[in-house]
């Protein structure tokens, strides 16, 4: 169980790499091709906005990246579980106000994490 939870944190981590970069380097031309019903002018005008985001979900991925250099095994179960909780409630957030298949791609594998770490030893 210790593999898959490593396995999962590893996932969500790197999903929040990509978003990271997506948000704060590729904003002005692969946003256009993502949301594209955005109007195209608003994209170089909320440029720092979503650099802004970018650089959370910098540290978002930063933290459940860490947990893999901690040795210690209660503290590294809070900083995963306190990182995912993280995760799972920006998750929930997004699907109320902006769309439910966030909650599918970012809280889901979080909260399924969070399962796996309360009933297994990380």
């Amino acid at each position: 169980m210790e593999m898959i939870l490593k396995i999962l944190i590893g996932v969500i981590a790197a999903f929040h790499v990509y978003i990271m970069v997506f948000e704060m380097f590729l904003w002005e031309t692969r946003g256009r091709k993502v949301f594209r019903r955005f109007p195209r002018e608003l994209f170089s005008q909320t440029k720092e906005l979503a650099a802004n985001q970018g650089l959370y979900n910098g540290f978002l991925a930063a933290g459940l990246i860490w947990t893999f250099f901690i040795d210690d095994l209660a503290w590294r179960g809070h900083i995963a579980l306190f990182f995912l909780s993280c995760v799972a409630v920006a998750g929930i957030f997004g699907a109320l106000t902006a769309d439910r298949k966030i909650f599918l791609v970012q809280a889901l594998p979080a909260i399924v994490g969070i399962i796996l770490l309360l009933v297994g030893d990380f």
